[in-house]
């Protein structure tokens, strides 16, 4: 299974990024350890600005690495933020269901995701419509013919 954590931990130690720490730091027996995936060297949370300000940063860097001609290589300027709804959009269009990804999100109540990933569902639906379309297009042009469902037979000692 992918963690997001796993795939950062190689950065945790990287002593060029002292903003990407996330373990024990130079500091020794001073450090606090929170779990967090951007922290201070003493082990406290870096302050998501200065977290979206180094994504920014980076966003630049790459954007400025790039070839002239290859417009494709860009990437658009984010925040920190928005990597949060690239996450929530990207789960929802997977399939994972609405509870599980408010609970990742943090959000104590699923209605708040449907909310503010209203989009997301909709579209899924329409797709979902479509996907029903053309399997009953698939099964008629076939030439098959099948009951969707079967009821069972009345019993007359059943009283139906």
């Amino acid at each position: 299974m992918l963690s997001v954590v796993r795939e950062l931990a190689p950065l945790r130690h990287h002593p060029q990024e002292p903003a990407l720490w996330a373990g024990p730091g130079p500091v020794g027996p001073e450090w606090r350890e929170g779990g967090y995936v951007f922290a201070t060297v003493w082990g406290d949370p870096v302050p998501p600005d200065t977290v979206s300000s180094l994504v920014a940063d980076l966003i630049r860097a790459h954007n400025s690495s790039v070839a002239g001609d290859d417009r494709d290589g860009l990437l658009p300027l984010a925040r920190l933020h928005d990597l949060r709804h690239v996450h929530a959009t990207t789960l929802l269009l997977a399939g994972v269901p609405v509870h599980v990804v408010a609970a990742r999100l943090g959000h104590a109540d699923p209605s708040v995701t449907l909310r503010v990933y209203a989009h997301v569902i909709r579209d899924q639906v329409a797709e979902a419509a479509e996907v029903f379309a053309r399997s009953i297009a698939a099964s008629s042009t076939a030439g098959v013919s099948k009951s969707v469902s079967k009821k069972a037979p009345r019993r007359a000692a059943e009283g139906f």
